[in-house]
């Protein structure tokens, strides 16, 4: 493509958006919408509040779920587990399978065993 081809097409664009912008600016419901903003942001400041505190205020259902603890990834927090041991009494509590104490005990019994002295706490 030329450049002035290129030139031409920007110029057609730059018409086209002009004439778009001039046509929502005579828009009543865009103008009812922009006086509103207006007046909502001048209230807020006047409260000292931000739209997430009024967003808040309105809808505090969604408050909690948008302070729940997020994990990375997306994915879900793993359980809390606790073994404990029938021979020795012991107990731990892990989250994973990479405990150093777990490790040496599925040495020790066997996996299938120990897994057996499992019961999730939360």
């Amino acid at each position: 493509m030329s450049m002035l081809q290129e030139y031409r097409q920007i110029e057609e664009r730059i018409r086209e958006l002009s004439q778009r912008l001039e046509s929502l600016s005579n828009d009543e419901k865009l103008k009812k919408e922009i006086e509103f903003e207006k007046q909502l942001r001048d209230l807020m400041a006047q409260y000292g509040k931000s739209p997430r505190e009024v967003a808040a205020i309105l809808e505090p259902e969604n408050k909690a779920s948008a302070k729940a603890p997020r994990t990375a990834g997306g994915k879900r927090a793993r359980k809390v587990k606790q073994y404990k041991n029938p021979n020795t009494g012991e107990v731990i509590e892990t989250k994973g399978g990479n405990h150093k104490t777990l490790k040496a005990w599925k040495e020790q019994y066997g996996a299938e065993k120990v897994e057996s002295w499992m019961s999730i706490v939360g």
